[in-house]
């Protein structure tokens, strides 16, 4: 094959269109093939038994059955997950966010640093596991709006994983 051969191959293949009449590996499970519904302008995941809207346009699916509008496009190879537009996170969100981390986890920390218990208290130690629990949630929060952010869903991936592993045992 020569160069040019090499180059319309990949050039095709990156070209592709998103076609009712194939099947795609599942961007959810990343594990199912999707295949198109009868009669329907939408994809299902055999694995998983997600729905996904297909807007053939832009070659790209959405996920119905989410409370998340989790979105990708097709770019003949693999999906890629569609960012919301006009939402950019920039300098001023991370140091809002490192703030709503440190901040609370200061306040209650240095309250128990200038309050500390009684000495022979049955809850001595309280204060420190009060403290790590306030960094822990507000850690939680932060990450769960980057994650949602990004659309990585977590959650369908851990239960597509379980679901897996359970029929491997099975």
């Amino acid at each position: 094959m020569t160069i040019q051969g090499h180059q319309s191959f990949f050039m095709n293949r990156f070209d592709s269109v998103l076609d009712l009449n194939s099947a795609y590996h599942c961007p959810v499970c990343r594990h199912g093939e999707i295949s198109s519904l009868a009669l329907m302008d939408a994809f299902a995941c055999n694995f998983c038994r997600h729905i996904f809207a297909a807007n053939l346009d832009d070659k790209s699916i959405e996920m119905v059955d989410s409370h998340l509008p989790l979105s990708w496009r097709w770019n003949g190879n693999n999906w890629q997950g569609i960012h919301r537009p006009g939402v950019e996170l920039g300098f001023g969100y991370w140091v809002i966010a490192i703030l709503f981390i440190l901040l609370p986890t200061a306040i209650v920390g240095l309250g128990a640093y200038f309050f500390p218990p009684l000495p022979g208290a049955v809850l001595g130690n309280f204060s420190i596991i009060w403290t790590c629990l306030t960094f822990f949630a507000h850690l939680t929060c932060v990450l769960w709006l980057i994650v949602e952010y990004y659309q990585f869903p977590i959650l369908l991936y851990a239960r597509s994983l379980g679901a897996r592993l359970f029929q491997r045992t099975s």
